[in-house]
């Protein structure tokens, strides 16, 4: 099938194409024009496709007009989308909202790390869409909220990414409970054997459309390279941001206690600073966005997986405080400014640890990065990768030595003894001492199940 030149040329209805229109969407994306079509006849569908390649209108607008068309009296969930995070759910939502601007129909959008008084609300007034993260979708079909039976398209977003945080096995009970006659979309940036698996599952006979976008950097980009000890970091961010030239900087942490140091850090200077990561609640999550959007906050500090989904104009510098262990972060990373037109700056920090990383980035980029030597940090050990005179170890490597260190110290230390009292009980049987057989109480079940972490 060749692909279509004009969203003119995809046979949307007329309140989808007014609504794409006044978004000024003029020539679809290499994945809209190829999938659309066949979305529009009711095909399974098999999209690999990266974050940024344009897949959430590829699927929105021919889901909108089925829907449309199939439109009966009662309000029920006819089409459920699985996405990894919170972030990316409730972008999901609000691109529904804005395709489906004109239509009658209707969206929620559900997750967990909020109190789902509100969610249930949406969901008694019967919407026509569900967006959703793994856990908190699952925590309500367990009580009885949500009904998947009258379910016509199911789609699964950011496969992979669902893999990489463990949410595989709540995906398969998800898919156990909707029903066996409906249409399925799954998309996936890479293809792991796992992966392949639930897709050979979920699907039956599916278009397989595969885009895979250049890994170049936008030419509004200005890319700077700094080596620095990893020890002299936080120092050199600290200078950075003296530049009120940066009045709009996503800082880029590998992880989820950096973020939260360096935060605290930049709020001790008087920086005005948010954090987004997995750890926070996701309040404190929309709270930090939302400040940031608005300039409230000059600086967001987030880790990769909760900056997924996060759209934000005008964002003047993004700095990589910790280089991504996966090359392509890099690429996606930057993207986030220099968006429409405008210029933008990319800082790289590299210690000695990350030079593999820095080598990886630049074979998938095909490029040097330009180095600044002129920063009073610069750290020539970092440039030959060492650390203190030695040569460094990445991250990774760090973390697997810790851990085989650990298993050791456990294995050589053999397990805990019990701890026991003057008697010569252990605490455990002293506590179960006169405790009722059978089932525990009912109250106690439900501690336990508000002690369970809200998945998503």
């Amino acid at each position: 099938m060749s692909e279509v030149q004009k969203f003119a040329g995809l046979n949307l209805i007329a309140p989808l194409a007014r609504a794409v229109a006044e978004e000024g969407y003029e020539t679809p994306t290499p994945i809209q024009a190829r999938c659309i079509p066949h979305l529009l006849k009711g095909r399974d569908l098999l999209g690999c496709a990266q974050t940024g390649t344009g897949k959430t209108a590829a699927f929105a607008l021919p889901v909108l007009q089925g829907l449309e068309k199939s439109r009966g009296g009662k309000r029920r969930i006819r089409t459920l989308i699985l996405t990894p995070t919170r972030e990316l759910a409730a972008q999901i939502g609000e691109s529904f909202r804005t395709y489906g601007r004109h239509l009658s129909l209707t969206s929620t959008v559900i997750f967990g790390g909020v109190s789902q008084g509100s969610q249930e609300k949406a969901l008694r007034r019967g919407p026509d869409i569900l967006v959703a993260t793994p856990g908190r979708l699952l925590d309500l079909m367990g009580q009885k909220l949500i009904d998947l039976k009258h379910l016509e398209c199911f789609i699964l977003d950011e496969a992979d990414r669902m893999l990489d945080m463990g949410f595989i096995h709540d995906v398969r009970r998800v898919i156990d409970a909707l029903p066996a006659k409906r249409q399925t979309l799954f998309f996936s940036a890479t293809m792991p054997s796992a992966v392949a698996k639930l897709a050979d599952r979920l699907l039956t006979d599916p278009v397989r459309i595969v885009v895979t976008p250049e890994l170049t950097t936008a030419d509004g980009i200005d890319e700077t390279l700094l080596f620095v000890d990893r020890g002299d970091k936080r120092r050199l961010l600290e200078t950075l941001l003296q530049d009120t030239t940066i009045c709009r900087a996503l800082v880029f942490s590998r992880t989820k206690h950096g973020a939260d140091r360096i935060c605290k850090q930049l709020t001790r200077r008087k920086i005005a600073v948010g954090s987004i990561h997995g750890n926070k609640t996701q309040n404190a999550r929309t709270r930090a966005l939302a400040g940031f959007r608005t300039g409230e906050l000059r600086v967001l500090v987030a880790t990769d997986i909760a900056a997924r989904g996060i759209d934000v104009d005008d964002v003047s510098h993004v700095i990589n405080f910790d280089l991504p262990n996966e090359p392509e972060g890099y690429v996606h990373r930057i993207g986030r400014t220099a968006r429409a037109g405008r210029y933008g700056k990319a800082i790289s920090f590299c210690s000695g640890d990350e030079l593999g990383y820095l080598r990886d980035i630049e074979r998938i980029i095909k490029r040097k990065v330009p180095v600044r030597l002129d920063h009073d940090l610069h750290s020539e050990d970092a440039a030959n990768g060492l650390e203190d005179g030695v040569p460094a170890e990445s991250p990774c490597k760090r973390q697997a030595r810790k851990q085989a260190e650990r298993a050791r110290q456990r294995r050589d230390g053999g397990a805990r003894p019990a701890r026991r009292g003057p008697q010569g009980q252990s605490a455990n049987t002293r506590r179960s001492k006169g405790r009722p057989k059978g089932p525990a109480p009912a109250k106690n079940r439900r501690r336990r199940r508000a002690r369970r972490p809200a998945g998503g």
